[in-house]
């Protein structure tokens, strides 16, 4: 874990909360066209664009997950997550759009308490 702090220690918070704000976003969306990749490969099985689109979109999916992930960390310390914040923000990556709601509920500095 030390290594992930060094690593965005020299990085303002208010940069690391643009970039996870950014993330969240660019996560659902790529979920979106994961999505209709599924369903493009589901009825077109041996077309080779339906197959060049899912690989392509599920690497950028995966890219996002990944660097969500990464960002995870120094956001939680940013907005003094509590356990339980934090474990639904850990899980909403899993779920479709839920890193919108993380964004837009968990990611704040006025939540009531």
């Amino acid at each position: 874990m030390s290594y992930i702090e060094k690593l965005f220690a020299k990085y303002s918070p208010e940069q690391i909360e643009k970039w996870f704000k950014q993330i969240c976003f660019a996560e659902a969306v790529s979920w979106f066209f994961l999505f209709t990749a599924m369903i493009w490969i589901r009825y077109d099985r041996e077309g080779l664009l339906p197959t060049i689109y899912i690989i392509i979109v599920g690497n950028i999916h995966g890219l996002f997950f990944v660097l969500y992930l990464l960002l995870f960390l120094p956001t939680r310390k940013i907005y003094q997550w509590d356990d339980e914040d934090t474990v639904f923000a850990l899980i909403s990556v899993f779920f479709p759009f839920a890193t919108i709601w993380v964004d837009k509920t968990l990611a704040r500095f006025d939540r009531e308490e």
